[in-house]
């Protein structure tokens, strides 16, 4: 009976009403979170957990969801009426948000401090049209993390700084019979492999979009295209890359099963932990690597950002609650999963130690972030996009019919 009639106060409260105004915290903030990649759940709940004992007046209602679900969770909250006051969101969608305006316009609430503090990169993240529409929270790149020990049994001297030496280094290690698939890609039919593709994209030169219209069907776009396929149709990549997403790419890779992963930074830490992992002690890792002539490296933005929704009715605490957690101390102090947006940060050797290498790999990958496209039809484009990235790797289309069919699907 007690517990009803608890959780009877407690959803009277999260509409607004003031019962029993001294058994809880004055003002609820309800904020949705992403359940994969980057800050753990545990360490988002510690973070908030921090804020709550900081800022006893405001309580924070956390909700998890994997990143697929992301986008349309935010969006069909905004159209029932009430919904979160804080939501996780992704670079390309704030060209979307902002028209649409799900998000509120925080410029006049960015102090020089902060534009001067944070990474310049970083702040691409959360801008559209000369407007911030939040801080940006996990600054973020995909890298080629690799397994010293079997480069090491195969004769490989040092990774590959090409994506060609990158093939031949994984023929040799299947020609030596160390490993049958030495290459593990998250290839699903979802954005992880929009990500992987756009690494690619910006290793060959390629554009998404000119003058506002499709152009990846061509030049280094199709290129790109054409190199996943040849990967997949050799054998030196895992088949089952194209069911993949970032988590099993990582235990794959943490199981001893691949040479090479193309995967985003909290994998660094998580390999080497060797609770979980049968490869700690034996990850490298470098920028993705790039194409003779065309790059030296190759590097998606795969940055998200917090930001306030328009459907808020507490806009200052919302934004109270996500400078805590974009803070220079909360960043610093969770530095192993996701890399900090301040620039000073890096000089810290709290931050540096023990990850010195993944942090030399970021100096050159995160300075290399190539961004998707950036259109208000992102969401039309990705899933044509994704279509296409499928079709070709079970041999259903040519690449150039696949992605001939996603620039006429595009919505563009």
């Amino acid at each position: 009976m007690l517990k009803s009639f608890t959780k009877t106060l407690l959803g009277a409260a999260l509409i607004g009403a003031s019962l029993a105004p001294h058994a809880f915290a004055e003002t609820t903030l309800n904020a949705l979170f992403m359940a994969q990649a980057a800050y753990s759940e545990a360490d988002v709940r510690a973070m908030t957990d921090a804020f709550a004992k900081a800022n006893p007046d405001i309580k924070v209602n956390l909700e998890f969801v994997p990143y697929e679900g992301l986008h349309d969770k935010t969006v069909l909250a905004q159209g029932s009426g009430g919904g979160y006051d804080v939501v996780l969101f992704d670079v390309i969608w704030p060209a979307e948000y902002a028209t649409n305006k799900v998000l509120v316009d925080v410029s006049s609430r960015i102090t020089d401090e902060m534009k001067k503090g944070v990474l310049p990169g970083a702040w691409t993240t959360v801008q559209y049209d000369g407007k911030y529409y939040g801080m940006p929270w996990i600054l973020d790149t995909k890298y080629l993390f690799y397994n010293k020990e079997i480069l090491e049994k195969a004769g490989i001297k040092a990774p590959p700084k090409t994506w060609d030496e990158l093939t031949e280094q994984a023929k040799a290690i299947k020609d030596k019979g160390l490993l049958a698939t030495p290459i593990a890609w998250s290839w699903s039919q979802a954005e992880a492999a929009i990500c992987d593709y756009t690494t690619l994209v910006s290793a060959y030169g390629g554009d998404f979009l000119k003058d506002g219209k499709p152009a990846f069907q061509s030049g280094g776009g199709l290129d790109a295209l054409k190199y996943m396929v040849s990967s997949y149709s050799s054998g030196l990549t895992n088949p089952n890359s194209k069911e993949f997403l970032e988590e099993d790419v990582r235990k794959v890779f943490e199981n001893g099963d691949a040479a090479f992963a193309l995967n985003w930074t909290y994998m660094y830490n998580m390999a080497n932990d060797p609770k979980d992992s049968k490869v700690a002690g034996k990850v490298g890792v470098v920028p993705a690597p790039g194409v003779a002539g065309k790059s030296q490296a190759s590097a998606v933005n795969g940055s998200m950002g917090l930001g306030i929704t328009s459907a808020s009715q507490h806009p200052d605490e919302a934004w109270k609650y996500i400078t805590f957690m974009t803070s220079q101390a909360t960043q610093n102090a969770y530095a192993k999963l996701s890399l900090p947006i301040w620039a000073s940060s890096y000089e810290d050797p709290a931050v540096t130690k023990g990850q010195e290498e993944l942090i030399s790999a970021a100096k050159i990958g995160l300075a290399a972030m190539y961004p998707r496209p950036t259109t208000p039809k992102y969401q039309e484009l990705s899933t044509a996009l994704q279509q296409a990235i499928q079709e070709s790797l079970l041999g259903q289309s040519s690449p150039e019919d696949a992605l001939k069919s996603a620039a006429d699907n595009s919505g563009l």
